[in-house]
């Protein structure tokens, strides 16, 4: 896991972010974002940014809660925002390789790998919110980054007992993008989806519904941003995936 490639792309994903929001104003509607406005999903993003510099920066090992947001609107709250996602920056780029500090996935090879990691998914898909927001032609997603997104969301973030992920009888889902050589075999059932990276043999007859796309267009798509790509199969699964998957 290349820390420095990831800092690259969160550097330049929340610049992309506050200009889009700054064009937009902080009144615009972001549809991808159902009830939220762009001031919303500033002081949301500015927050998360903050929250998970403090963690790499005060060393904290435990969770703690987020801040609460600023009643900063217009010019001033993209200022505060612009500062929020330097300061995120500044943090990762200055910190130890080896700072020991709260996670909450599994699967880095450090706490630092972790965060930069996950602010770099988390800037970019709400930069497209922003850009959504603003209209026009958004920022492509890089082939390799968006794989490992959707690597993340799938051996990670449903990995967790939070996922909503479920089914009374087990079921098989997988994954493919089709620009690039990743495909992933999800295992539905009462409990948490157990997802390997591959096409998993064993699950090969057993595969039911098979979700496929470029890998921009379904990174966004696994992140609720847009319309899966590609479905074959079973459309009752994909169905499933698409009203439980949102992540809380």
């Amino acid at each position: 896991m290349d820390t420095a490639w990831f800092l690259g792309i969160l550097d330049k994903e929340g610049q992309l972010l506050a200009t889009a929001a700054e064009e937009a104003g902080a009144d615009a509607v972001v549809p991808t974002c159902p009830g939220w406005r762009i001031r919303d999903l500033l002081r949301h993003t500015g927050v998360v940014h903050r929250w998970a510099a403090g963690f790499v920066a005060e060393g904290h090992t435990a969770p703690r809660p987020m801040g609460e947001e600023p009643a900063l609107d217009g010019p001033e709250l993209v200022a505060w925002y612009r500062d929020s996602h330097r300061r995120l920056v500044d943090t990762l780029a200055g910190a130890a390789p080896d700072v020991e500090c709260f996670t909450f996935l599994p699967g880095a090879p450090s706490a630092l790998a972790f965060w930069t990691r996950r602010q770099a998914h988390e800037t970019a898909v709400h930069r497209f919110d922003a850009e959504s927001a603003r209209g026009g032609a958004s920022t492509p997603v890089g082939t390799d980054f968006a794989v490992d997104g959707i690597d993340e969301l799938l051996r990670g973030f449903h990995a967790r007992r939070k996922s909503r992920v479920r089914s009374e009888t087990p079921r098989v889902l997988r994954v493919r993008v089709t620009d690039a050589d990743a495909v992933w075999t999800v295992r539905v059932s009462q409990d948490p989806p157990v997802t390997v990276r591959g096409a998993d043999g064993e699950a090969g007859g057993d595969v039911e519904c098979e979700l496929s796309g470029p890998a921009e267009q379904l990174y966004l798509a696994l992140w609720n941003r847009a319309p899966v790509p590609g479905v074959s199969g079973d459309p009752a699964l994909a169905e499933l995936w698409r009203e439980t998957s949102a992540v809380i």
